[in-house]
């Protein structure tokens, strides 16, 4: 690796250690004792969330575990040797599973439907039951901020809700927490850090190989939206640390809060504050600023 190189990895790795510690340390994500199961795909994200897990770990000031595991899903082509070589170079503890799920999602859908929600649904079975077996406390899923900008985009054009990516979920059956450390990232960080590390990393033929996703279309939505508004992606984030209930028209939400109107000097105070600056933090991290509401 040449010196500019190893500088720009300096200053990759600390800005997202940053981001990962601080959203561990905003919600809570991990305690003293956790033994911590980190998901492995073998994409970029997830070479990235061990990495910055295991350095977070050696300097935590309580103790806590990690295991990194990989589910083979049978896919066509798959081989999974370069990221288990990978993990057994660096000295991670490590599980590789093997449950054959393509077939049946191949076998399940049609030719033509996307394959991502089955194929989540039923990889997410899997990895809740060996968290259990494995004697995991968490569950740690490398989604950034980018993920989380696109699913609440997804949910407010299709599914009519303001929901995103929590950065903690308690399963539905209560048994397993999940995590998100990396939700404080951008994603062309972790991509050029994963770059200059040189992960080896594992296509995808399954959801990767289907080029008309609405996901893939949000994303080029926001790329367009950058053109008008180059912070909107830090924008987006900061906002969903950053709700006005009352500005809102969730009637159910308001009465929980005992709010029977908005009040316009909250909007007034907001108008007050600087304009954001295209390196703001992420919402709810120290040093953060909020950004100027519109009426």
């Amino acid at each position: 690796m040449q010196p500019r190189q190893k500088s720009e990895m300096a200053i990759l790795d600390r800005q997202l250690s940053r981001a990962l510690g601080r959203c561990i340390a905003d919600f809570e994500l991990i305690a003293p004792g956790d033994r911590v199961m980190v998901c492995l795909s073998g994409g970029k994200d997830s070479y990235t969330l061990i990495t910055l897990l295991e350095q977070f770990r050696r300097r935590a000031p309580f103790p806590f575990e990690l295991l990194a595991v990989h589910l083979d899903q049978g896919q066509p082509g798959y081989d999974g040797a370069p990221l288990a070589r990978w993990l057994a170079e660096q000295g991670h503890a490590h599980r590789i599973l093997r449950e054959d799920t393509y077939s049946v999602v191949i076998d399940k859908l049609p030719a033509g439907k996307t394959y991502c929600s089955l194929c989540s649904r039923l990889r997410r079975g899997v990895l809740y039951s060996a968290a259990q077996e494995l004697g995991c406390t968490k569950i740690a899923l490398g989604h950034h901020r980018d993920d989380a900008i696109e699913t609440l985009m997804l949910n407010m054009m299709y599914a009519g809700a303001m929901a995103s990516m929590p950065a903690k979920l308690l399963s539905r059956d209560g048994r397993n927490v999940v995590i998100r450390p990396l939700l404080y990232a951008a994603e062309s960080v972790i991509a050029r850090y994963a770059e200059l590390m040189r992960f080896p990393i594992l296509p995808c033929n399954l959801c990767g190989s289907q080029e008309n996703l609405k996901r893939k279309q949000v994303k080029a939505l926001l790329g367009e939206l950058e053109k008008l508004a180059p912070s909107a992606r830090e924008s987006m984030i900061a906002a969903m640390g950053n709700l006005k209930p009352a500005h809102l028209l969730d009637r159910d939400l308001m009465r929980s809060l005992h709010v029977s109107a908005a009040r316009e000097d909250e909007l007034e105070a907001a108008r007050e504050r600087p304009a954001m600056q295209p390196d703001v933090q992420a919402a709810g991290a120290s040093g953060g600023r909020r950004l100027p509401l519109l009426s």
